[in-house]
């Protein structure tokens, strides 16, 4: 993994970014803990057709299903007798 620490970048500035980007991504490090991550133009450019390709990172479980579902025929009384009949068996 490529580091490069705070103290570092303030030193030398983008030549050192510039220097480790050569070899893939540069993790920066701030007080001994990641801060962030630097990657080349290229790379974010890939990722951002990526991402288009399979839609919102980040999705939620209920957001995809939403999106996704299809409205259902059953009636909320029709439901409810089902689920009480369910119920009923589980006992």
């Amino acid at each position: 993994m490529r580091t490069l620490t705070a103290g570092e970048l303030k030193r030398r500035g983008m030549a050192a970014i510039e220097e480790k980007l050569r070899h893939g991504p540069v993790h920066l490090i701030k007080r001994n803990k990641p801060a962030a991550v630097v990657v080349s133009q290229a790379e974010y450019d890939r990722l951002l057709r990526k991402q288009s390709t399979r839609g919102r990172v980040g999705m939620t479980a209920l957001e995809w299903l939403l999106k996704h579902s299809t409205p259902g025929k059953k009636k909320k009384t029709q439901i409810d007798r089902e689920l009480r009949r369910d119920r009923e068996d589980w006992r």
